[in-house]
């Protein structure tokens, strides 16, 4: 040990000391909460404790409908206890009338769902457990692995050093993957456009035309269809993903390649699409749409649902921001960008201006103008 260098090293004592090791045992720790919260999905506690009722839920009811093996069950309670801690579920008296059979010296609390864990019920028509399920599949957490290891290859992303070819190779390769994959874009695109409709439908008032671009099975597009009988609706997405889809009524499939050109529409909606992209293939993205809003002599408008980072959010929100930026240079070579990056990128697409509405939680609602 070289000596004179440790005595070097600024002194921490005390409480800075511990404060310091706390720190970052829980980021080393962090990834139990991603994991006990898988857990708690695939076993079926949310909708265990959903099904018992308008009562707290006890512990001993809970073990006996998750159908746990016998030598098992004695560990929920410590599962539980991490998950109520991190906020997904409350513990609550048990009433007297309830109905429970509580003996004595038995528990007198039990279970009730909170707003998050009651977007893990499988039925929430803005459930979260598929894009859950999505984001901690094996596939996609394995790269993490290997950071270290990529930032010193030639390798585009993490993921490619895992696997050994793209990520979008890998999912059009591997059918159950990439059935998950695409069965969390369609549930995130059903909560985001649940929201948009219900609160900001201005926003499509007096459209006639409109493309969804990489709109995957029609989520967003069909949703828009719906609700809007009057807009000629299409999802445009590459032939493997729209080939074989069919619409109905004012909603149309077009298969193709947004790097070439795109349908031509009033509006465009690109819902969690340039994220995926570095900046040069983002604008090539842009470009084309621009063509599309203004080949028919028409001025329209895209419509871009992503995030903005740091745009006026509470600090936990940045943080999700932050990791969510790791996972598109994980697995994407993509980014999340800051105004500055999306206004760089506007500018370079040949747009006029833009407008950032902050009403999707960790992602905004960009207009753009030609």
């Amino acid at each position: 040990m070289n000596f004179e260098s440790e005595k070097m090293l600024p002194i921490v004592v005390g409480d800075e000391l511990l404060e310091a090791q706390a720190h970052i045992w829980n980021h080393l720790l962090n990834f139990i909460n991603s994991m006990t919260l898988k857990c708690a999905v695939e076993l079926g506690i949310p909708d265990a404790i959903h099904r018992h009722g308008p009562y707290p839920m006890p512990l001993s009811g809970l073990v006996s409908a998750l159908q746990l093996h016998p030598h098992k069950t004695r560990f929920i309670y410590r599962l539980m206890r991490l998950l109520t801690h991190s906020g997904f579920f409350v513990l609550q008296k048990l009433p007297k009338n309830s109905g429970e059979e509580v003996e004595e010296e038995e528990e007198e609390e039990g279970y009730v769902l909170t707003n998050s864990s009651r977007l893990l019920l499988k039925h929430n028509p803005c459930g979260v457990t598929p894009f859950l399920l999505s984001i901690l599949q094996p596939a996609l957490v394995e790269p993490w692995h290997l950071l270290s290891v990529w930032f010193k290859s030639e390798d585009r992303t993490p993921f490619d050093t895992a696997h050994g070819m793209s990520f979008w190779e890998f999912m059009g390769s591997k059918p159950k993957q990439g059935d998950i994959f695409n069965s969390g874009m369609a549930s995130d695109a059903r909560l985001v456009i649940r929201v948009l409709l219900d609160k900001h439908k201005g926003v499509f008032d007096g459209v006639a035309s409109l493309v969804d671009v990489g709109g995957g099975t029609g989520t967003v597009g069909k949703a828009i269809a719906e609700a809007f009988p009057q807009i000629e609706c299409t999802v445009f997405d590459v032939p493997q993903v729209v080939g074989e889809l069919k619409g109905e009524g004012n909603l149309k499939y077009v298969e193709g390649d947004m790097f070439k050109a795109i349908p031509p529409a009033d509006v465009l909606v690109l819902k969690w699409i340039l994220h995926d992209w570095n900046d040069e293939d983002c604008v090539k993205i842009l470009k084309n749409c621009k063509e599309a809003i203004t080949s028919n002599g028409k001025k329209g408008k895209v419509i871009v649902i992503d995030m903005v980072v740091g745009s006026k959010l509470e600090d936990t929100f940045i943080q999700s921001q932050l990791c969510f930026d790791m996972v598109m240079m994980g697995l994407l070579n993509g980014s999340e960008r800051d105004e500055k990056e999306w206004s760089e990128a506007f500018k370079e697409a040949g747009f006029s201006g833009y407008k950032i509405f902050p009403i999707l939680g960790l992602r905004s609602m960009i207009e753009i103008y030609p």
